[in-house]
């Protein structure tokens, strides 16, 4: 059989490096992408690399319609195509609403929302038979915890854009689904936060820890794999906050 092809987005730290090198495991070969670290990026490479897997790194801008073109061109070229896509790119700035910088808004609203649209309009465009589409939500836009309104509204967007693509690629055998973390321990989540929010926010699941990055790449392995009947949906990784 042809080793499938991941892409993912975002994988040179925190959740998307864990999925990228959880895939790897699962024998899948890796392009790993990165906004402007590559540094980070060559490191998830060698960690995949020296565990036996194949894996190679591209920097793209995922807002950007032309460098994300490249990065598929590039991910087909060295690979031969692309079976998964995990769009794991983002940025969080938390801010009460009344508050919040509008220049803010605007950067979360071109990397989180157009991003996606961009990343999926191209795997729309080339993925493979049998792939599968990964996006990333956030459990808090069901939690609608204060400071996150816009932010939350950008996941709220990539909820939308999902279960429509799924449905859009009817015929195909392509899967399209989300994953909407609650809080894990990431620096993306981590950033700002003293240690009095960070315990009480880890006490909202019944489990009462916060999620590991480990935690979502297992739920990202299952829909880039096995799952193939679960498709349009949102998936809640939160340990029962919500």
């Amino acid at each position: 059989m042809t080793r499938r092809v991941a892409l993912v987005t975002g994988a040179s730290g925190g959740i998307g490096r864990a999925v990228a090198e959880r895939l790897a495991t699962d024998g899948m070969s890796l392009l790993v992408n990165y906004a402007g670290n590559p540094a980070r990026a060559e490191e998830v490479v060698e960690s995949i690399t020296k565990q036996g897997g194949t894996a190679s790194s591209y920097q793209a801008d995922v807002a950007d319609e032309d460098q994300v073109a490249a990065l598929f061109d590039e991910t087909e070229r060295r690979y031969g195509g692309v079976d998964v896509v995990v769009h794991a790119a983002g940025i969080m700035l938390l801010s009460p609403l009344a508050e919040l910088d509008l220049a803010d808004l605007d950067r979360m609203h071109r990397v989180n929302i157009r991003g996606t649209f961009v990343v999926d309009q191209q795997a729309a465009r080339r993925i493979r038979t049998g792939g599968a589409i990964i996006n990333f939500s956030s459990s808090v836009v069901k939690l609608a915890l204060p400071s996150y309104a816009a932010y939350a509204a950008t996941k709220g967007a990539v909820d939308a854009i999902t279960l429509i693509l799924a449905r859009e690629l009817r015929g195909r055998d392509i899967t399209v689904n989300a994953v909407a973390p609650g809080p894990t321990a990431t620096p993306l989540f981590l950033d700002g936060k003293d240690q009095g929010t960070i315990d009480q926010l880890a006490h909202l699941a019944p489990l009462e820890r916060l999620g590991m990055p480990t935690d979502i790449a297992e739920v990202v392995a299952f829909l880039a794999g096995p799952a193939r009947w679960i498709n349009g949906q949102v998936i809640y990784a939160n340990g029962g906050v919500i």
